[in-house]
């Protein structure tokens, strides 16, 4: 049994607990009195009462994040009947600020915002000595991360196999994005290098071959950034797989021919566009280079092997459905493989809230706080947007429909003269001209059609693509049908579904090239 039990939830298994495993390494002494145990949303809070409880902790630390703020508030008002003695510190950017106003916070023992890695030892240090030190409230100044002890060891054989291996090579972001926790924090701060390095060489000899770095701002030192792409690129085997967040309108030629080296699909660059709106940017406090931006986009997509993701954020204060509408048809233009559509979120803390009166913004009251509506986008409308933002990951980025999503807005092409089954009497044509209004009008029709937004089989969302394709957009279901077999082959599929037979009888359509070597799948769909 530990004395000191680190647990949180992740929100899904395949995730890893990282800020954990920084306290652990930074426990010095106490570390081998401490665990760490973690659990994933699946979880119901009395069982994972009933799970810490039975390590008969002496101290117990929570990370409360957004996406278990809920339960974990359960869980502490469970454990607190269970064991009103059992010392419990919270950590996490969800009760680092606004304490005051959180039920978990007037339950929990002691809270320490902000980087708790060299706080939490003294704390358990008093706790085991018996002492309750005040205040409850602890906010320690970030620490020197030369000062750190870096905690890569602590990844388990089972983490490698199966989970996500997160990494940082620096801290902090020089963007000042209201909407953002970032906004508030210390200029950027570098890991040692050599130190750095030398703990990647260690996870890649145990067999580590998928890295998400969590630095918000990876490339602005272009020196550490090619000092880390030279390292990985050297160590590149088949199926390795590098997630890195980018500020897309920072590409010096440095760096530029360095990304040209590697490996197709080696590289996931995340890119935070999140407006392409100048007035709504300066409002946030975004400062971001358009032209330069779109120009790096265009490279990457053209002359790198690069897959790239791009943000864009919807209910930004002062920008209208017609301003995002056109931001979003600009972004399709640069061709990135995937574009991640996300409501706003007031997070606690981030300035964004300043802007509450003057635009009427209004956020659900429960996690994660997105946003229903303000003066430019009524809830009605919002409500369509988010439906939107669902259905275009699940078709738009998923990988499972490359080929057939650009149906949605292409221009009608010729009807084949090849005679086809008899198709239902085709309603009203989608918008062709705009990729937002064209998968726009595709989302409210699919809504119609199945009422939900979850829990869609692909079999069924491909069927329901077909349907909508050859008869909302008047489409030639044979050339529908073909674009859907390939998509389909990009996935490992060999046999045509029934639905699409009747249309495929007289045509074998090409099977798209393999990928390159190994990818994740989602990657590999893309590039497939």
């Amino acid at each position: 049994m530990a004395d000191i039990v680190l647990s949180t939830l992740n929100a899904k298994y395949i995730h890893s607990a990282f800020g954990l495993r920084y306290l652990l390494a930074n426990l010095g002494p106490l570390r081998p009195r401490a665990e760490i145990l973690e659990f994933d949303l699946h979880h119901r809070p009395v069982d994972l009462a009933e799970a810490l409880l039975a390590r008969q902790p002496r101290v117990l630390g929570l990370g409360v994040y957004l996406w278990n703020a809920a339960p974990t508030t359960e869980l502490v008002a469970l454990l607190k009947r269970l064991r009103p003695d059992l010392p419990i510190v919270l950590g996490g950017p969800e009760v680092s600020f606004e304490t005051e106003r959180q039920p978990i916070a007037q339950s929990a023992d002691y809270i320490i915002a902000g980087e708790a890695d060299l706080a939490f030892g003294p704390l358990c240090e008093a706790l085991l000595a018996g002492q309750r030190p005040e205040p409850r409230l602890l906010t320690p100044p970030p620490p020197d991360l030369a000062e750190l002890a870096l905690p890569y060891d602590l990844y388990t054989d089972e983490d490698i196999r199966h989970r996500l291996i997160y990494v940082e090579a620096s801290r902090g972001c020089p963007c000042h994005c209201e909407f953002c926790l970032s906004a508030l924090d210390v200029p950027i701060r570098q890991v040692p290098l050599p130190r750095f390095l030398e703990a990647l060489q260690r996870l890649l000899d145990r067999g580590v071959r998928h890295f998400k770095f969590v630095d918000r701002a990876f490339n602005l030192n272009p020196r550490a950034c090619a000092a880390i792409l030279e390292f990985l690129l050297a160590r590149y085997q088949p199926g390795m797989l590098f997630h890195l967040e980018w500020v897309p309108d920072h590409l010096p030629e440095t760096l530029r021919a360095l990304l040209q080296r590697f490996p197709p699909g080696a590289l996931q660059l995340e890119a935070g566009v999140q407006t392409f709106d100048p007035e709504v940017a300066a409002r946030i406090d975004r400062r971001q280079n358009y032209p330069r931006l779109e120009a790096n986009l265009r490279f990457l997509r053209a002359a790198t092997g690069v897959h790239l993701h791009a943000d864009l954020i919807i209910g930004l204060p002062g920008e209208s459905f017609d301003r995002f509408a056109a931001g979003f048809d600009r972004l399709i233009a640069l061709g990135p493989q995937e574009i991640q559509v996300g409501l706003l979120k007031r997070l606690r803390g981030a300035p964004i809230s300043r802007h509450d009166a003057a635009w009427d913004m209004v956020y659900s009251p429960h996690p994660p706080y997105e946003i229903l509506q303000n003066r430019l986008i009524p809830f009605p409308l919002m409500q369509r947007l988010r439906r939107f933002a669902r259905y275009w990951d699940l078709v738009g980025n998923s990988g499972n429909f490359v080929e057939t999503t650009p149906l949605l807005w292409a221009p009608p092409a010729p009807t084949s003269a090849a005679p086809a089954p008899a198709q239902a009497p085709a309603g009203p044509a989608a918008p062709h001209t705009s990729p937002f209004h064209a998968f726009l009008a595709f989302s409210d029709w699919l809504f119609a059609r199945v009422r939900r937004t979850d829990s869609i089989a692909l079999a069924r969302l491909r069927e329901l693509v077909f349907e909508y394709l050859t008869t909302a957009c008047a489409r030639d279901p044979r050339s529908v049908a073909a674009c859907l077999w390939r998509d389909g082959q990009r996935g490992g599929r060999r046999e045509h579904p029934g639905f699409l037979a009747p249309y495929l009888q007289d045509t074998s359509p090409a099977a798209p090239n393999p990928p390159p070597g190994p990818l994740p799948r989602r990657q590999a769909r893309h590039r497939g």
